[in-house]
């Protein structure tokens, strides 16, 4: 059952406003009311929350999330409710569980695990469907995938790759024989198609993007490099503002100037921060899995044992301080960049990534300093620091 919850007194931030001492009841994991304390009589029936030295921002959303906690989805895709539970205290109130290329078979674990339903008592991140990113790869970038799962795209193999059978987002290589018609397949399921782990050159990515592919995926990595004579895959989804890309700010993946400047080209409309974070989030250093390889992790970055980048170990909220960091960009914008863009590119937009009435209750409460201070999803509170909240 749920508690109806009547907060006010905070800074309420999101992509389209700043409202200075804000109210908002949650009832039924919903939005009930929002809008200004001044002007609102809390429900007789609601808990109240002084929430007055907070920022009240909406959930974040990860669409390229591998695993965590000592977990990796592709080899386990059973862990993936267990890291769901700890992801709040990042402030993400909902991800896309990532599956790298692998046999047909683990992907069909994950579906059966998300299909089964989250377990008894559950708080966490809600799983929105899965993101593939594989098996339709270029061997030619493969980053830390295993080529011998690699495999041309086959229209046939994907027919029940939709949003009811647990498939948001499928990243493949373009310029595949076979792939423009995957790509058509696909948009019909309602499945959104990312361009990535690709060589194609500028004009194979437009033709791709006339097909139907309306996302790219880490935008400047597992790509070739932007050139003034061959902008190649990267010059065409800076190029193109049909299409949003994800984007990985650890200061690593892409310099910092770089991040600067895609924000710039892409607007925070068209710009989606993400993580593609790994097991050894949240861990110590050490060695981990990303699907059959063993990564090494140290403080800063997570490498195969040849150099090659094996995702990340950043975190959300960590990714927000950063892109306001590299970029100077306010914090509407750094928000929208993993709260009401990812929500649009999976065409939740209505009831996802904002504040708004009718809306999933996924709420964040960070400190003057951008800490998380305690998540709510769905109307419940799945995490919060005691030290700054008292529940």
């Amino acid at each position: 059952m749920h508690t109806t919850w009547y907060l006010s007194g905070a800074r309420l931030v999101t992509a389209h406003a700043d409202i200075a001492n804000a109210a908002l009841v949650v009832e039924n994991a919903r939005i009930a009311a929002v809008g200004g304390a001044a002007a609102m009589t809390p429900p007789a029936h609601a808990r109240a929350l002084d929430v007055s030295k907070f920022i009240l921002v909406p959930g974040f959303i990860d669409l390229q999330f591998n695993g965590g906690f000592g977990h990796d989805f592709t080899a386990q895709p059973e862990t993936i409710w267990q890291v769901a539970q700890e992801l709040p205290r990042h402030g993400v109130a909902a991800f896309l569980p990532t599956i790298i290329t692998a046999p047909f078979e683990k992907i069909q674990r994950a579906q059966s695990v998300l299909q089964n339903g989250a377990p008894e008592n559950f708080r966490g991140a809600t799983p929105l469907g899965l993101h593939l990113e594989g098996p339709f790869l270029n061997p030619q970038k493969r980053g830390a995938h295993n080529v011998a799962y690699m495999r041309l795209p086959d229209a046939s193999s994907v027919r029940d790759w939709t949003p009811q059978n647990f498939v948001r987002l499928v990243t493949l290589a373009p310029e595949l024989d076979g792939a423009r018609e995957v790509i058509r397949a696909l948009c019909e399921n309602g499945v959104v198609v990312s361009a990535g782990h690709s060589m194609a050159t500028f004009e194979e990515a437009q033709r791709a993007f006339d097909a139907g592919i309306a996302y790219g995926t880490h935008l400047f990595n597992a790509m070739p490099p932007l050139d003034h004579r061959a902008p190649g895959l990267a010059g065409a989804l800076l190029n193109d503002a049909r299409v949003t890309v994800g984007i990985i700010p650890d200061g690593i993946h892409v310099h910092p100037a770089l991040v600067d400047l895609a924000l710039r080209q892409k607007t925070a409309a068209h710009l989606n921060v993400v993580t593609d974070a790994m097991a050894a989030l949240g861990m110590t250093p050490g060695k981990y899995l990303l699907g059959d390889f063993t990564v090494q992790v140290d403080e800063t970055s997570a490498r195969l044992e040849d150099g090659r980048l094996a995702g990340s170990i950043l975190n959300l909220r960590d990714a927000l301080v950063n892109l306001m960091r590299f970029t100077r960009c306010a914090l509407s914008d750094a928000l929208a960049t993993m709260t009401t863009t990812p929500a649009r590119v999976l065409h939740l937009e209505n009831e996802r990534g904002d504040i708004a009435l009718g809306y999933f209750a996924d709420l964040v409460l960070l400190t003057a300093d951008l800490r998380v201070a305690a998540t709510m999803v769905q109307g419940q509170w799945a995490w919060y620091d005691a030290q700054e909240l008292a529940l």
